[in-house]
């Protein structure tokens, strides 16, 4: 990951690990109060967008940062950490605008862009593949939407969405974007899981929405491109990156909470907690749960930006070999977010679980966010390459 600091769009000097270090730290002190109070971050989305973050991943020929992958990962985790919903919501903005890069053509890609970096938008997500609900009509000027579509990430909020909607006549998919608030579009705050609270990823209801030619960035029928597939890798390296940032900031409160707050045990013979050597023993054991999954999505994140760059020259071996990469740290970011969110109450003890504390959350976010495709298929795929050479079936999960 390059270190060098990057430049607004005012042309300033601009670190963004640092700045969002401090944002984290921001977001840190009220995210136990929101997680438990769930609704719209609406307040906490407005310093996202002050932070400049937003612009992070927009090349620099469009006025943005130009940042590459691996520092945008950086900045995912270290969100997440304090805050995994927002966290979330920071990396499905650049998702989307990571979608306008494969998919688009280069006017689109100038013209949307370009507007994000002049007007600071903040994109969410209404592309949902296996939801079908939302339908797409021929219409003179292009398409008209109809129908709903669920998990839709960020959507609350949002200036712009990127959407998918069916196509009957060829039986396929086409990909577009729309203002948020252009007419027919109803954005729907009835995200009610018990985890990754603050996601804004409700319903979006399309009714009789007009999708002009110039907005659709992949038409029904036409067959993706191994540079277009790419967006599902960006895809689940956030997600990688959001669990592990859920691991270590589960690891590093209960270190915390260790340090401070937790008794020994009476049987450890020891003065404080962190003394114990079967604390420090489990300790040990939890951290070489986040290490190698840690190194695997720093890999995964740097092979991705050199597959990216590619552009259209990109191959289906190249693609094939990055989901490996790619499933190898979702697969241990996974299990790392999951078992030490959880595991860290075995060391700090009953005390730990007060509402006032909040560590509960760490695990309810994994546990939530962990379901949005079933990692037994990352696992399979894995199985697949290790015996024979299969590369992963491209898909908007693998």
């Amino acid at each position: 990951m390059s270190q060098a600091l990057l430049k607004t769009s005012h042309g300033s000097a601009y670190n963004p690990l640092s700045v969002a270090a401090e944002l984290a730290q921001r977001l840190a002190a009220t995210a136990n109060t929101r997680d438990q109070a769930g609704g719209h971050a609406a307040q906490e989305r407005e310093w996202i967008r002050e932070s400049g973050l937003l612009t992070l991943s927009i090349p620099t020929a469009f006025g943005g940062q130009g940042a590459d992958w691996p520092t945008v990962y950086q900045v995912i985790r270290i969100l997440a950490r304090a805050d995994s919903a927002l966290a979330h919501v920071f990396g499905f903005h650049h998702l989307q605008l990571a979608g306008i890069q494969l998919y688009g053509s280069a006017q689109q890609q100038r013209r949307l862009l370009t507007q994000t970096v002049e007007q600071n938008l903040f994109w969410g997500n209404a592309l949902n593949p296996l939801d079908k609900r939302t339908t797409a009509t021929d219409a003179d000027y292009g398409f008209q939407l109809d129908g709903i579509k669920s998990f839709s990430s960020g959507s609350v909020g949002s200036d712009w969405l990127t959407i998918s909607a069916w196509h009957a006549e060829t039986q396929s998919a086409l990909i577009g974007v729309v203002p948020a608030r252009q007419h027919g579009v109803s954005v729907q705050a009835d995200w009610d899981a018990f985890g990754q609270k603050q996601t804004d990823s409700g319903n979006v209801h399309f009714n009789q929405v007009s999708l002009p030619s110039t907005q659709v960035l992949q038409a029904p029928g036409v067959q993706a491109t191994p540079q277009a597939t790419l967006r599902s890798q960006v895809a689940q390296l956030i997600m990688a990156n959001l669990y592990l940032g859920i691991g270590e900031g589960a690891f590093e409160a209960a270190r915390e909470y260790l340090a401070k707050e937790a008794r020994p045990w009476f049987a450890s013979g020891v003065a404080s907690a962190g003394a114990d050597p079967l604390v420090q023993h489990r300790f040990g054991q939890l951290w070489l749960k986040l290490r190698p999954a840690s190194v695997l999505a720093d890999q995964a994140a740097q092979e991705l930006e050199r597959v990216f760059r590619l552009g259209s020259a990109v191959t289906a071996q190249q693609r094939g070999e990055l989901a490996i990469s790619v499933a190898e740290a979702k697969v241990l970011s996974h299990r790392a977010g999951v078992e030490v969110s959880s595991e860290i109450f075995e060391l700090t003890g009953a005390r730990s679980t007060s509402i006032k504390f909040g560590f509960d959350r760490f695990w309810r976010n994994a546990r939530v966010h962990t379901l949005h495709d079933p990692v037994d298929y990352k696992i399979r795929d894995l199985g697949r390459y290790a015996l024979d050479g299969t590369l992963p079936e491209p898909t908007a999960y693998s």
